[in-house]
């Protein structure tokens, strides 16, 4: 089982960057493929980048593609998404999201991912 912990989130002006991270629990993280999730108030939770467990392999959602950058540093056992470029559409709370280990990559539907965590805020004025 792993635990996870968003940071980096903020308000920031229209055009600005924020790194957010991930701080994972557990000896196996490496093992757990990652991706980030958005959900803006009265939408559904939508997925916005993954990364396989090995990091060899990322994929995004076209809005993000270019923007957006999802990395990971097995060692650390972190994640993190670097932000460029921000929109206010990209208004959000962010979330952190683990798939069971063993399994080597990312999807993009919701639930597949059992671990969460708790979300960061991220603001973005026009």
């Amino acid at each position: 089982q792993v635990q996870l912990v968003e940071s980096g989130g903020g308000l920031v002006q229209a055009g600005g960057s924020l790194r957010l991270s991930c701080a994972a629990s557990g000896r196996t993280f490496s093992s757990y493929p990652v991706a980030w999730f958005r959900q803006a108030p009265g939408k559904e939770r939508g997925f916005v980048a993954g990364i396989t467990s090995n990091a060899r392999n990322t994929g995004y959602r076209d809005s993000e593609k270019g923007r957006f950058t999802i990395s990971r540093d097995n060692a650390k056992n972190t994640v993190s998404l670097e932000m460029n470029s921000l929109k206010p559409e990209d208004t959000a709370v962010y979330y952190c999201a683990a798939r069971r280990a063993g399994q080597a990559y990312y999807s993009t539907v919701r639930d597949d991912y059992p671990y969460w965590g708790q979300g960061t805020q991220v603001t973005v004025s026009s």
